[in-house]
């Protein structure tokens, strides 16, 4: 069995969107794009209470026992439990505590220590829906009171007045007064935001209107396989955040995800009018093969083989995702209308035979960077960005094996292009690694060191195992730099910590790794459900926490992660909202017996150096400037959680924000152009003789080019980018076709020069060793 450790949900309750609820969609090449508008209002949303489903009960009691008899905790169901899991659940629903009045968290404070006896004993979940239920009834009534704003209320914002938008923390509304209060405040903040972006009154009452209508769409589409699996997620995330209920669709985009590939179309799509649109077609992939399908084609329906066509307007997009998804080889139906249909009433039809699907954005990849040394000399050094550690899984017992997937295997061919290339250095890119299979990340530390353990693994019967890389093979034996974030976590992790424990690797980053020091497997649900059971649908999986693991000296990654020998500013080191201790019940930090290993100390004889030449370029670097401009920024931010709701005091701050951005924007236009070659590498050319035609590495991107380069860097957790994209935002989109300055990437740049700095030490300490030896 594949041990998983990549986690599933970071429970970001403070995130001020107006999204309530569990993200539910999850990564894929078919993926659901939440919407930005929605079809007209008058649109009526019909929605009949949910009920239990007659095997929801059996589903609910046997994810209750695995979680009591498999978790690492071995904690009972009880009423802690119960207690727990009633927050929790409620919390699922309603992060921002906008939505149950008090009276309705009283009314379901009777379930408080009775959701173990129903569960265990009763196999009832009706509480899951009654609660939902109540929840769709305030959703609706807000929609209703919204409506009423928009046609009667005077969005005059010329007081004193000022909202806080993140509630998580907040007690819940007293009564439907003090709720509709809340709701005014948050949608005279919407209206004002709207404003401030020039759009016309008529304008903003229809996007505000579409807003809430989607919002209240999402979840009148809701079914009882909806609501199970957030109810049986929240029982979960009691044990530990990373224990996951997966129903049947979260269990296909998981293994999806890890397998780097799925069967489908090849096409990425979004909702922004309520059509299903087409906004992106994957190379190689069925839609663009055929050329019968373009970006911006919006399905109206969908049928499969010979089947009767559905009609996906309006539909949730998820829903319309896994009817145009399927099995490798079978036919589906697409109605679109054309992009370049000269009237919306053009129809075509358009059959195209499903097929596996390539995630080649998931997998490994490299640069390679020429560039000068201190001495004018020219340098070459690696680059390679691993975004998780996947490999082919099957835990349906239906996936096809004929190309399988592994990142290690993936990493050794970039290993052998690098080497051919004669780089002189190497940074490992796992900032955005969120992990994944165990066994891969071994395999990879193994490549840079000769053997010895990398892991330890502990049971919860304190039973203690050790990963070993036992080949002797080292792919790579230069220097080495790792380069981390608060988002990296589990397998990258501990590929993090063992560089760092032999001494093989420098480690730079924000100020700590995630903090997952937990081991997760898979228990399919459908081998523990009674033949007698009425179960018509596959009932998911539980994703458990069985294991803890331990760094080669014995220290747990656990809550406190991997602290880097160089941390660089950021403004994610001062937010509370990242990391595994911003999680709801992590499991604690401990220590076990250090294994036996030997280090190779190539690091610490020039960390000292390394770090001071790091600090005083950063004390005069103008990149790391803005970074501290930001963090100041994020702390004002952080000490005032409320946002203005006059208009000129709104305006002003806007008008500063952009005299900033224009100033930068400025000075790095005006740069010198960096005299580096850059060389990019993916697995389709890794394999060919010599290296493709450079890229040029400029200050400036097309304005087409910017948002793919932008998206690049959050990719990558560019601290300043990743802080920005948190707040709410006054600003609008550029019209203009000037050329934009390219998001700089402080933490990898920085990290090149520290490598560089490096390869010098290196160079300098041979040519003393050698001297030395001469003399004597």
């Amino acid at each position: 069995m594949k041990l998983i450790l990549k986690p599933w949900r970071l429970l970001a309750w403070a995130c001020v969107g107006l999204v309530l609820g569990l993200t539910l969609a999850r990564a894929a090449e078919e993926k659901a794009v939440t919407p930005l508008v929605l079809p007209p209002a008058d649109k009526p949303i019909t929605h009949t209470d949910l009920k239990p489903a007659p095997a929801d009960g059996r589903v609910a009691y046997v994810t209750a026992r695995l979680l009591e008899g498999q978790h690492y905790s071995q904690h009972v169901f009880d009423d802690e439990i119960s207690s727990k899991f009633l927050d929790l659940y409620l919390n699922s629903l309603d992060p921002q505590k906008s939505f149950f009045l008090q009276s309705d968290a009283d009314e379901f404070e009777q379930y408080r220590h009775q959701l173990d006896d129903l569960t265990l004993r009763r196999g009832d979940v009706s509480p899951a829906y009654e609660i939902f239920n109540r929840f769709y009834e305030r959703l609706d009534q807000r929609v209703a009171y919204i409506e009423h704003l928009l046609k009667t209320e005077q969005f005059k914002f010329d007081a004193d007045e000022r909202v806080l938008i993140n509630r998580k923390d907040q007690p819940r509304p007293k009564d439907l007064a003090a709720a509709k209060k809340l709701w005014r405040e948050r949608l005279r903040y919407e209206y004002l935001q709207e404003k401030l972006n020039k759009e016309k009154p008529e304008e903003i009452v229809k996007i505000l209107t579409r807003r809430y209508h989607r919002n209240l769409r999402f979840f009148a589409d809701w079914t009882g396989t909806d609501v199970m699996q957030v109810y049986l997620t929240a029982l979960a995330h009691v044990y530990d955040p990373h224990s996951d209920y997966m129903d049947k669709q979260q269990l296909d985009n998981f293994a999806m995800g890890m397998n780097l590939s799925l069967e489908g179309i090849g096409a990425v799509l979004i909702s922004p009018d309520g059509y299903c649109t087409i906004g992106k077609l994957v190379p190689g992939g069925p839609a663009e093969k055929s050329g019968k399908i373009k970006v911006n084609d919006r399905i109206v329906a969908v049928a499969q083989a010979d089947g009767p066509p559905v009609d996906v307007v309006d539909m949730n997009l998820n829903k319309a995702v896994q009817l145009i998804r399927g099995p490798k080889g079978t036919e589906v139906r697409l109605t679109i209308i054309p992009a370049d249909a000269a009237d919306p009433s053009v129809r075509k039809v358009v059959t195209l035979t499903r097929d596996t699907v390539s995630l080649e954005e998931q997998a490994a990849k490299a640069k390679i960077l020429d560039l000068p040394g201190a001495n004018g000399e020219k340098l070459r050094i690696g680059v390679i960005d691993l975004p998780s550690f996947y490999s082919t899984m099957d835990l349906t017992g239906t996936e096809d094996h004929s190309s399988a997937k592994s990142c290690a295997a993936d990493l050794a061919r970039l290993l052998k292009k690098l080497n051919e290339e004669k780089v002189q250095g190497l940074i490992l890119d796992l900032r955005r690694n969120g992990g994944g299979v165990l066994e891969e990340a071994v395999r990879i530390t193994g490549f840079f060191i000769k053997d010895g353990p990398v892991v330890q693994v502990r049971d919860a019967g304190g039973r203690v195992s050790v990963k070993s890389d036992r080949d002797p093979r080292v792919l790579y034996d230069g220097p080495l730099v790792v380069l981390t974030s608060r988002f990296s976590a589990s397998a990258s992790e501990i590929v993090a910590a063992a560089l760092q424990d032999y001494g093989r690797a420098l480690v730079i980053g924000d100020s700590s790794t995630h903090g997952k020091g937990t081991v997760q497997a898979p228990s399919p649900l459908k081998a523990f459900m009674r033949q007698s059971a009425v179960v018509t649908n596959d009932p998911g999986l539980l994703k458990l926490t069985v294991s803890k693991f331990y760094r080669a000296n014995g220290e747990s990654t656990q809550l406190k992660g991997v602290v880097p020998d160089i941390v660089l500013p950021s403004v994610v080191n001062y937010s509370k909202d990242f990391g595994e201790s911003a999680l709801d019940y992590p499991l604690k930090w401990d220590t076990n017996a250090p294994a036996e290993f030997e280090r190779v100390n190539l690091v610490e004889p020039f960390k000292a150096e390394l770090l001071k030449d790091s600090e005083a370029r950063i004390a005069s670097s103008k990149d790391f400037a803005y970074v501290r401009e930001d963090i100041e920024q994020f702390k004002k931010h952080q000490a005032d959680k409320t946002i203005s709701l006059n208009e000129s005091q709104r305006l002003k701050e806007k008008q500063e924000s952009e005299a900033r951005q224009k100033a930068r924007d400025k000075e790095l236009s005006a740069r010198k152009e960096p005299d580096v070659k850059l060389y990019e590498l993916t697995l389709r050319d890794v394999d060919q003789p010599g290296l493709p035609a450079p890229v040029a590495k400029t200050n400036l991107v097309a304005k087409a080019g910017g948002a793919k380069a932008g998206a690049a860097v959050a990719a990558s957790t560019n601290a300043t980018l990743a802080a920005q994209a948190a707040r709410p935002t006054d600003g609008e989109d550029d019209e203009t076709d000037e050329p934009k300055p390219a998001p700089v990437d402080f933490a990898l740049e920085e990290s090149e020069h520290i490598l560089v700095d490096y390869l010098g030490l290196l160079e300098k300490n041979k040519v003393l060793t050698a001297s030395r030896a001469a003399g004597q």
